[in-house]
């Protein structure tokens, strides 16, 4: 099965995307959206000291509620990352893709980042929604 069942383009004329796409045209299908989802353990709990390790979690959170939804990775077509220190993000970059990759593959939807103030839990680091379209 191909990695992803949607197109991706990444125009030349746009700066070479690296860990997101550009575009992406999802297959006809079933879309999913998600609810934000941070590092919360089932106690609603966060878990993690660092962002990377907060990131680990709410990508397992997402991958768990992709699976509910009778979704894969590869069926993500786009996602907001909202976290409250761009610049943390940004020198993690490399332990980022690491965790990324291990729980989502090489798969990389259309996607932006947030810096924002503060998340619900005050202890949250990063939130991330995301829409998953389902091919027929």
């Amino acid at each position: 099965m191909p990695d992803t069942p949607h197109e991706l383009l990444n125009p030349a004329n746009l700066s070479p995307a690296k860990g997101f796409s550009h575009i992406v045209l999802p297959s006809k299908g079933r879309t999913i959206y998600f609810g934000g989802q941070a590092a919360q353990a089932q106690d609603g709990s966060i878990v993690g000291e660092t962002l990377v390790e907060q990131f680990g979690v709410a990508l397992d959170n997402l991958s768990r509620a992709l699976e509910a939804a009778g979704a894969e990775p590869r069926h993500l077509v786009q996602m907001q990352l909202f976290v409250t220190d761009a610049e943390e993000y940004r020198n993690s970059l490399r332990e980022l893709a690491a965790v990324w990759q291990r729980r989502l593959g090489k798969h990389y939807p259309a996607m932006a980042l947030f810096e924002i103030k503060g998340l619900f839990d005050a202890k949250a680091k990063v939130e991330i929604m995301s829409i998953a379209v389902v091919p027929d």
